[in-house]
């Protein structure tokens, strides 16, 4: 393939890092499967011609090959970023120069660049907006209310923008109907537990190249995402401490096998700490006065609201970059608190994201999904759905097809006797 004439609006950091971009696309679609199998269809049915959708999210490799599988089935796609820091400039890049695809994402771009570029893929009048947090659509219930009528329905890719959401159709303000992709099975089964939790543990220590065994490892929360963070922590040979508002899943990191305490206790003793809550200030004033010189800090929640930057900043006299992703926070009792990937997603401000096996499939219930909503956009309401049940089990098996797993189907007399109420222990 080579590079096009350069037609349609983008801002991107360097068109040049085009070629590099694509040979790291190629090298993720290798684990993607199940999209390859998606796309075949896309291309043959054209599912999305006509349509235009407006995506907010991580421009990584792996977005990069949903992008593809869209515009093969027809779509016009406007790409921004869904987090300042979690732009790769090379797959940026490669979607402008090979897609011809309008992208606005610049990695370490500034507020009102990152507000500018949400406006942009605007721009094209979306009928799907595709989100990862839900800010794109929540500048469109605000900003650009007057587009709404055009708009059928979105996704949402977060635990974080799946709260957002919910809250926002509680109170009778969602406009359209929302899928949400990260409640499907085949999303936060594997992406939130095998995806955060590998790229969690990357990105610290690609920030600190700190040794993990040995030390106590704070997790903030035992929701998907944190189980996967305390279990590959475990695995890395660190003491790991979880801490929990909720008894049921504080419970279950007990039965687990996990040191449960509040943070307060955990703060005293933890060397590493990490949140994944979707929640502000996990990691307080309080909490912070009490943590260990040389403390590391960091978040693998969506927003950089976990880790209470501003208190910390007033508790210091100087802050200074000691690694290219590690800033150093000196206290004024002298002690020094460090801060991965300026607390903001430590898998994508100083790693690459999740491993594109798990994406294959978080992006399949996105293609998915996107089609589901095309389909029955106008006969939902305002509110936030669950992935069908249909399209779960049908990743779920091109996923097992494309591993070459195989698995039993149920005998008719088996099948029949599920379905029968009126046999038990006595026949």
């Amino acid at each position: 393939m080579t590079i096009t004439h350069q037609e349609r609006p983008h801002d991107i950091a360097d068109i040049q890092l085009a070629e590099r971009g694509r040979f790291r696309m190629q090298w993720a679609a290798k684990e993607m499967p199940v999209l390859d199998l998606i796309e075949e269809r896309f291309k043959k049915e054209q599912p999305f011609k006509g349509i235009r959708m407006a995506a907010a999210m991580h421009v990584t490799a792996e977005t990069a090959n949903l992008m593809r599988v869209l515009i093969a089935g027809g779509a016009e796609v406007a790409l921004a970023a869904s987090n300042p820091l979690s732009t790769q400039d090379d797959i940026a890049a490669a979607l402008v120069a090979y897609y011809e695809m309008p992208v606005f994402a610049i990695k370490g771009e500034t507020t009102a660049q990152y507000n500018s570029h949400l406006n942009s893929v605007l721009d094209i009048q979306p009928h799907i907006t595709m989100d990862d947090g839900m800010d794109l659509v929540a500048m469109l219930h605000t900003q650009r209310s007057n587009l709404l009528d055009t708009v059928v329905g979105g996704t949402e890719e977060t635990t974080t923008g799946v709260i957002r959401l919910r809250a926002m159709a509680a109170a009778g303000k969602l406009a359209f109907p929302v899928v949400a992709v990260n409640d499907a099975q085949t999303k936060h089964f594997f992406d939130n537990r095998y995806g955060t939790g590998q790229s969690t543990i990357d990105g610290i220590i690609r920030a600190t190249n700190v040794l993990l065994a040995g030390k106590n490892f704070v997790v903030g929360g035992y929701g998907w995402c944190s189980k996967g963070i305390a279990m590959r922590a475990r695995g890395m040979g660190a003491n790991v401490i979880v801490t929990e508002v909720e008894p049921l899943k504080a419970l279950e990191a007990v039965m687990d096998g996990f040191r449960v305490m509040p943070m307060l206790e955990a703060a005293k003793v933890g060397h590493i700490f990490c949140s994944a809550t979707g929640d502000i200030h996990v990691f307080d004033q309080r909490h912070m006065e009490l943590m260990p010189d040389g403390a590391i800090l960091s978040n693998s929640g969506h927003f950089d609201v976990e880790i209470n930057l501003k208190a910390l900043e007033k508790m210091s006299t100087k802050i200074t970059r000691v690694r290219d992703f590690l800033d150093e926070y000196a206290l004024t009792d002298g002690r020094r608190l460090y801060v991965a990937g300026e607390g903001r997603l430590v898998n994508l401000a100083a790693a690459e994201g999740h491993p594109s096996a798990v994406m294959d499939m978080s992006f399949a219930n996105q293609a998915l999904a996107a089609e589901y909503m095309l389909k029955h956009g106008g006969e939902l309401k305002g509110q936030v759905y669950d992935v069908p049940e249909a399209i779960d089990q049908q990743i779920a098996y091109l996923k097992l097809k494309a591993m070459g797993v195989e698995i039993d189907v149920l005998t008719s007399e088996q099948q029949a006797y599920l379905n029968e109420w009126s046999l038990g222990t006595g026949h």
